[in-house]
């Protein structure tokens, strides 16, 4: 068996989902690296904080009680109370396989500029492939020499590894966009910077979806993030662009009605905030357009 490994440690968020967050963590805790563990509970009422401390000392796991519902800005406040190198991000319900993290960090060690790997991910005890990791896949971004996997502008938090210090450097997830689509605002920023977001199959990791998911929020907030960066990131001629497909093509329903509704409601406090991405980075958001439009993995639907 390998010893543990310093280098990782693993941030977890979790908001009223005690069962699940206790089964990752079994899961988690028995790794052979034996990660650093940090849950951030983002002001549960089911008694989650009480239940990790039960079934798990301190030593293995620490939980922090962020007070209020942070949403994706959690995992700042777990950043922020780990010293190694890389991070591993992981939902209530995703956890990585035996050796990954060891993987990821031997990968993070050979490329300074490497700043996400994104792992492949496994649904359910069917261990069905996630249909998102064929796109990811086949994307259209030019890959450079070094590069572990193909690149990406993009991740899901959930199922990756960051080197610390560049998630530091962009300022970590924005409060303001809460969850659903939080990613595509930090990959920009990484990206601007000259570093780099890899999908790298090799690296497994599994996802038991909750069944207490709130769909009708999930879409309703994946709605109005979008335009959120389409307006704050994106050139006009893009965000216009895109903003009218979105229009066309989502759902003619209440969760639609309120993504768009919410978007427009905090315009005028967010235009202040508009900063357009580097020329060389919306060229790779155009390249991504119309996979995106296509693709059966991302979808406004529940």
């Amino acid at each position: 068996m390998e010893s543990c490994d310093p280098r990782v440690s693993v941030v977890m968020i979790t908001y009223n989902r005690r069962d699940e967050t206790l089964r990752t963590l079994a899961r988690l805790t028995e790794l052979p690296e034996k990660p650093k563990i940090v849950v951030v509970d983002n002001a549960s009422t089911d008694g989650t904080a009480a239940a990790v401390r039960s079934r798990f000392g301190e030593a293995d796991v620490a939980v922090v009680e962020a007070g209020t519902n942070l949403g994706a800005a959690g995992r700042n406040l777990g950043v922020g109370l780990v010293e190694t190198p890389y991070v591993a991000f992981c939902d209530d319900d995703t956890w990585w396989d035996p050796g990954m993290l060891r993987r990821a960090a031997d990968l993070l060690d050979a490329q300074p500029k490497l700043a996400v790997v994104m792992g492949r991910t496994l649904v359910g005890p069917e261990e069905t492939e996630d249909p998102i990791c064929q796109e990811l896949e086949r994307s259209p971004l030019p890959r450079e020499d070094g590069m572990p996997g193909p690149p990406l502008l993009g991740f899901m938090a959930g199922v990756s590894v960051f080197r610390r210090s560049a998630f530091l450097e962009v300022g970590g997830f924005d409060p303001l966009v809460f969850l659903n689509g939080e990613e595509e605002w930090v990959a920009v920023e990484l990206a601007a910077r000259g570093y780099w977001i890899c999908y790298v199959p090799e690296l497994i990791v599994h996802h038991y979806p909750s069944a207490t998911r709130d769909s009708h929020a999930r879409r309703w907030q994946g709605i109005r993030n979008s335009l959120w960066f389409l307006w704050l990131r994106r050139p006009w001629t893009s965000a216009v662009k895109r903003t009218w497909w979105m229009a066309r093509t989502v759902p003619r329903d209440h969760c639609s009605l309120r993504g768009f509704g919410a978007a427009l409601a905090g315009l005028p406090r967010l235009l202040p905030r508009r900063r357009v991405v580097p020329p060389a980075v919306e060229q790779g958001l155009r390249l991504l357009d119309r996979p995106q439009r296509t693709s059966k993995a991302r979808r406004y639907v529940s």
